[in-house]
C-alpha cells in the first residue's frame, strides 16, 4: 500500500521504518523537503506527498495540522483516508489545544469528505512501532466513523505488530477527544516512570 506521512519528525520516521520494513510504499511530507534529504527515508513535497498516498497519516503537531491540510486542500484529500496520530499540546506541554473537543474531530469537520480515524496517540513512538517491546500485551485504540476506514487501519496497526487482540475500537470520532486527553496523563506516569516508552492496557472483568 502506499502510505504518505504528513511530517519528518521522530514519530513520522519511525512509522515510516515500520511500515517500509512491512512492505509498504511509504513517503514523508514536508513543507521543506529540500532540508529534509538527510533523514535517510524518501521526502517530498505535502502535496506530492498526498497524491501518492492512498493513505494519508498526520504525524504533524496538532496545533499547526489543520492549516496544513488545508495547505493541500480538501479536493486532494477527499475519499483518502487519513490516519491521524497527531496530539495538540502547549509549548510545556502543560495544556491541550483542543480541551473542550479533539484534533481529529477538527480535521474531520474541515475535511467532511476524508474519513478520519484516531489511533497510536496514547504511547511514545517506540512503543507505537515495537510493542512486542514492552512486558506484555498492551492496547491501542481507534476512533472514527467509518467502518471501512478502521479495518483498513487495523490491518496496518497489526503490520506494525498490534495483533487485532490488541486493538479496540472505542466508537466514532468523538471518541478521540479521550486518546487525546490521555496525552496529560501519559506525562504524569513517564515522569513516575523515569520512560516514556510503555503503554497501558484495558483489562477487562473477569468471566464467570
Amino acid at each position: 500500500m502506499r502510505i504518505g506521512l504528513l511530517g519528518t519528525g521522530n514519530v513520522a520516521r519511525a512509522l515510516a521504518q515500520g511500515w517500509t520494513t512491512a512492505g509498504h510504499d511509504v513517503l514523508l511530507g514536508s513543507r521543506h523537503p529540500q532540508e529534509r534529504k538527510d533523514i535517510g527515508l524518501a521526502v517530498a513535497g505535502l502535496s506530492e506527498t498526498a497524491a501518492h498516498a492512498e493513505v494519508l497519516v498526520n504525524a504533524t503537531p496538532g496545533n499547526v495540522s489543520v492549516e496544513l491540510l488545508r495547505s493541500i486542500g480538501a479536493p486532494a484529500l477527499a475519499g483518502t483516508l487519513l490516519i491521524d496520530v497527531g496530539v495538540g499540546l502547549s509549548d510545556d506541554f502543560t495544556e491541550l489545544s483542543h480541551p473542550n473537543s479533539s484534533l481529529a474531530e477538527e480535521i474531520q469537520r474541515a475535511f467532511p469528505d476524508t474519513p478520519v480515524v484516531k489511533t497510536l496517540c496514547t504511547m511514545d513512538s517506540t512503543a507505537m512501532i515495537a510493542p512486542d517491546g514492552l512486558d506484555g500485551p498492551s492496547t491501542v485504540f481507534l476512533s472514527g466513523d467509518d467502518a471501512e476506514a478502521k479495518r483498513t487501519t487495523g490491518r496496518l496497526l497489526t503490520d506494525l505488530g498490534w495483533p487485532p487482540s490488541s486493538q479496540l475500537d472505542i466508537g466514532g470520532i468523538t471518541t478521540a477527544r479521550g486518546q487525546e486527553h490521555f496525552a496529560l496523563l501519559f506525562m504524569g506516569i513517564a515522569g513516575g516512570l523515569g520512560d516514556h516508552t510503555f503503554n497501558i492496557k484495558v483489562v477487562p472483568r473477569a468471566s464467570s
